[in-house]
């Protein structure tokens, strides 16, 4: 497997190009689960406060024996912490929880627009990072004008903005607007739960064309639109699938072609070719 390749944030800190989604992953099977996609080569874990995990993936850091520096650990702030002071409270909390002296990327996880309360989160969340107590800032579920209003605020652009990304729903309106300011795309539910994604007769092509399997088209779509997606998943071999989709490449028509699943624009069952993607 190659190793997972890394980007650079709007803040100058590295972000792996696919991480592991630890949602329900808990007590020493979730450990064990998340030691091995470490063992494996993952170096981004995703937890939140809402997981209810975030005590086991600290322990899987320390247990992982990988350097410190070289994992990269996100948590996420609830909407019951939205606020200033509360967002600091909330990441101290994380902390202890997770046993770390920081956390490297920390979002809002939804910006809750009932409350109205994201831009002093965000404003608490600044005020961390500038403590040391987070690495980089970042949000989840927020939109173009959720995130204009951060940026005018306050002048600082989240590094993150962690959506639901997948074929179905390609977000490309939102990707356009996070690249013109600098905000990685990460993606959660990649490969589009409880659907027929991994069953459509394009992506099934495809694999056949490229000699991998489904998820593993799926997964590198992900990260040709320059999103990172964070598939989650408790078996070893199952991990290595997910994560070893740098050594093969789709085509520029052959990533169009996946995004306009969205847009019911099935593919027609003739051959498809590297030179006829």
């Amino acid at each position: 497997m190659n190793a997972i390749p890394t980007v650079i944030l709007n803040d100058g800190a590295w972000f792996p190009e696919l991480g592991l989604g630890t949602y329900n992953l808990r007590g020493e099977e979730g450990i064990e689960a998340m030691v091995a996609a470490i063992d494996s080569g993952y170096r981004l874990l995703d937890t939140a406060v809402n997981y209810e995990n975030e005590r086991e993936v600290g322990e899987a850091v320390r247990r992982s024996g990988v350097d410190r520096e070289k994992l990269l650990v996100t948590s996420k702030i609830p909407g019951r912490h939205h606020g200033h002071q509360e967002a600091i409270d909330s990441i101290k909390g994380s902390l202890d929880l997770l046993g770390l002296d920081r956390i490297d990327l920390h979002l809002i996880h939804w910006p809750n627009p009932s409350v109205g309360r994201y831009v002093e989160t965000w404003r608490g969340m600044i005020d961390a990072r500038d403590q040391g107590l987070v690495r980089s800032i970042g949000v989840s579920n927020f939109t173009e004008d959720q995130l204009t209003e951060l940026i005018e605020e306050t002048g600082v652009a989240p590094a993150v903005n962690q959506v639901e990304l997948h074929p179905y729903f390609p977000q490309e309106a939102l990707r356009a607007f996070h690249r013109t300011h600098g905000i990685r795309t990460e993606s959660w539910s990649p490969l589009a739960r409880r659907s027929e994604l991994l069953t459509e007769q394009l992506i099934q092509e495809l694999a056949t064309v490229h000699d991998v399997t489904p998820t593993q088209v799926v997964l590198r779509w992900h990260t040709q639109l320059g999103s990172t997606p964070i598939p989650k998943s408790a078996d070893p071999d199952r991990q290595r699938e997910n994560a070893d989709v740098f050594g093969f490449t789709l085509t520029d028509d052959q990533v169009a072609v996946i995004s306009a699943l969205e847009r019911g624009r099935l593919w027609d069952g003739d051959p498809l070719t590297h030179e006829e993607m």
